[in-house]
């Protein structure tokens, strides 16, 4: 009976097969009804009948020829059809639900059939029996096979967008900049995902403020959109300006955070806006659109809008994708946004903390240049200053604290503040920087735990013009730059100027403490040059630093005689457009002050001398045609003189001193420095530092190894000739 109901089934196929067209239209009106969701796809449409008809072909000619289950073979429109769905994300669970659908539905017309032509009840059962457990093998063969189709094409689809996320991680956030980032997320978007893309920021994520919460319409800037190979430009948009109504769906997911995938027309009225205000939407019609939030750190900064035209909707799968994309990219639009304020801030920061306007100093002319780092490290520690000391002398000071950002802006303000209050008290160069030392080492103490270290470099100069020496130390810094004037090598070409380093000891930087830092002189010729600039001028990732030196050194003995193109030249020579180290530059040119400028007289520890001291210095102002001076000149010199015979130690000088100030100075032996205090009612002394300091612009004491100097400045009145002055 097995036997005549297998060839009843062989015979019952071999009629059916001119009408299976008729059984396949059958099937396909049934799954329409059933599943009209996997229908939405216009290429899933198009496989459908295709598949279906090979695949009731291929279960007609199994049970005609009554196959091996080992011959089954899924038909390839069957397996193409189940790789579309995997591609299309559509989930396993309906795939094999259409497998179930169809032949379930074609088991029904082949049951209906055996009803319709079998002889015999006994056949009819025979034969329903039959085709039910053959129909169960079939099914079961055929499933395995689809199955694994569609998880090899699901994998492969896996895969795929894996590449694609790694490829926007590498191509979105390349630099530091919003609007090339969001370009960046709008070409990976069109590339793999969309017809045309749109990147729309809000106004407040340009702003350095920051951004929040969206509470009603807000402003959003075109910033960038793409679109794919073959698709029409849309026209230029970008930069343009406009706001979402409240209710619409971009508002709502800009407000939300929520993706949303829409079947949009270009006119529909939930985007909100009509084809005739976005002439990008509305260039080729709508037909499938991703609304992606562009959030980052809890707060709002635009919205994406992926946009396919003719093809396929999107699925959610490809929502998730291009959710995945979107989310990198506001992370990165964000620390660019982030990265542009702080360094913004620091860069402000360091500008105030720097000095705005270098003081005019007749013993020297100056020159100086402050460039940030164009890297993502952002703002530097680097300064300079130029600091004017006692007796006509300048402090020249260039440094470089370790780091970047606002700490390091920060921390170099408060250095700078000290090496200023350190000048003020006219230490050596060695000194200074041992107590600039400690500063740092307090500072390390007062932040412990901090992940900013501190740590700096610094090099200190004294300019005298008097005797025109140079000294200096350094605390782990590069030495200046001396170039000497044209004449004091015996040429007045401009090339044939003497650039030299003078070898000198450099301590350790500061903050290490324990090594001492030590100080070098030199004397240097009238019109001589001093080059001071932090590592940021000379070092490079591309140039080692002995070509730069050697740069340096072609630049400065050609350098024309203004010090501002001086300036210019070195940055220009050097520096890449955009350094990667901040950069401090400070050019001085020297001057001399003659012998027609400087008066001294050795003292004896006698008080009677203090007359002829008054005496010297009246006719000294004479002489300068200072006349209007001498009456306060001659107190401040009688009462210096008388302290220095009364309280200090042989030798004893006076020097007068004429620059843009007068300067009254008397030196002796003696480590043991006046103090300013208010004399009582019956004290007999104590009133003289007091009227010194009343009738002078600044006095003060500085000390050197030979003992002390005692000093104080006036004003000089203005003259009409200015023969006074230099």
């Amino acid at each position: 009976m097995g036997t005549d109901a297998r060839a009843f089934l062989s015979d019952l196929a071999r009629g059916l097969a001119p009408r299976a067209d008729q059984l396949v239209d059958v099937i396909l009106e049934h799954l329409r009804d059933e599943l009209p969701d996997v229908w939405q796809y216009e290429d899933v449409a198009a496989q459908a009948p295709v598949g279906l008809s090979e695949h009731v072909a291929a279960s007609l000619d199994f049970l005609e020829r009554g196959l091996d289950m080992a011959e089954v073979r899924t038909p390839p429109g069957a397996i193409e059809f189940a790789c579309r769905l995997a591609e299309l994300g559509v989930p396993i669970s309906q795939l094999l639900r259409v497998h179930r659908l169809v032949h379930a539905g074609l088991l029904d017309q082949l049951y209906a059939e055996i009803a319709r032509v079998a002889g015999s009840q006994e056949l009819r059962n025979s034969a329903t029996v039959t085709l039910s457990a053959m129909a169960f093998e079939y099914v079961d063969r055929t499933s395995e096979q689809t199955v694994a189709a569609y998880q090899s094409a699901r994998d492969r689809w896996l895969q795929r967008r894996l590449l694609v996320i790694n490829e926007a991680g590498t191509r979105i956030g390349t630099t530091l900049d919003i609007t090339r980032t969001a370009q960046e997320l709008a070409d990976v978007g069109a590339d793999h995902l969309a017809d045309l893309v749109t990147v729309d920021l809000l106004s407040s994520a340009f702003q350095e403020e920051g951004t929040y919460a969206v509470d009603g319409p807000a402003t959003l800037r075109r910033t960038a959109q793409a679109v794919s190979d073959g698709c029409p430009d849309p026209a230029p948009g970008t930069g343009q300006t406009h706001t979402y109504p409240e209710g619409s769906e971009p508002a709502r997911v800009l407000a939300t955070g929520q993706p949303l995938r829409l079947r949009v027309t270009a006119d529909d009225v939930r985007l909100g806006r009509s084809a005739g205000h976005d002439p990008a939407l509305g260039a080729s019609g709508l037909r499938s659109m991703l609304l992606v939030p562009l959030w980052a750190r809890g707060s709002p900064l635009g919205l994406a809008q992926f946009v396919r035209r003719q093809t396929d909707p999107f699925d959610d799968d490809e929502l998730l994708l291009a959710q995945e994309i979107a989310s990198r990219a506001a992370v990165n639009i964000d620390n660019a946004r982030r990265y542009t304020q702080e360094r913004s801030t620091a860069l402000t920061l360091q500008r105030s903390l720097l000095p705005h306007h270098v003081p005019k100093e007749t013993s020297v002319e100056t020159a100086s240049r402050y460039l940030p780092s164009g890297s993502r490290a952002g703002v530097g520690g680097d300064w300079f200053d130029v600091i004017p000391l006692s007796g006509a002398r300048v402090a020249l000071v260039v440094g470089d604290v370790i780091g970047h950002g606002l700490h390091a802006a920060a921390t170099m303000g408060r250095l700078r503040t000290a090496v200023r209050t350190l000048a003020d008290i006219d230490l050596t160069p060695d000194e200074l920087l041992t107590h600039l030392d400690d500063v740092v080492i307090r500072l390390q103490r007062e932040e412990e735990g901090d992940t900013d270290e501190i740590s700096a470099t610094c090099l200190y100069v004294i300019y005298d013009p008097v005797s025109r020496t140079c000294s200096l130390a350094s605390a782990g810094h590069l030495p200046p730059a001396v170039v000497t004037p044209p004449a004091a090598v015996g040429d007045n070409s401009p090339a044939s100027r003497a650039v030299d380093f003078p070898e000198l000891p450099i301590g350790p930087p500061l903050g290490l403490g324990g090594l001492p830092f030590e100080t070098a002189q030199f004397e240097l010729p009238p019109d001589s040059r001093l080059v001071l600039y932090t590592d940021g001028l000379i070092q490079s990732r591309s140039r080692d630093v002995e070509p730069a030196l050697a740069l340096l050194r072609d630049v400065l003995s050609r350098a024309p005689a203004s010090l501002e193109e001086t300036c210019d030249e070195l940055l220009s020579a050097l520096l890449p457009s955009r350094p990667s180290d901040d950069v401090a530059l400070l050019v001085a040119q020297t001057r001399a002050l003659d012998a027609d400028h400087v008066a001294t007289w050795d003292l004896p520890s006698d008080p009677a001398v203090v007359s002829k001291a008054r005496l010297h210095a009246s006719d000294q102002l004479t002489a300068w045609g200072l006349e209007e001076l001498a009456f306060t000149t001659e107190l401040v010199v009688s009462e210096l003189v008388t302290n220095a015979i009364r309280y200090g130690k042989s030798p004893i000088q006076l020097r007068m001193i004429l620059q843009s100030a007068l300067t009254c100075e008397v030196s002796d032996a003696s480590s043991t420095a006046p103090h300013l205090r208010r004399a009582r009612v019956f004290d007999e002394g104590g009133r003289g530092l007091l009227l010194v300091a009343q009738l002078t612009e600044h006095w003060g004491t500085r000390h050197n190894r030979e003992g002390k100097v005692i000093w104080a400045e006036q004003l000089i009145p203005d003259s009409p000739d200015g023969s006074h002055l230099l």
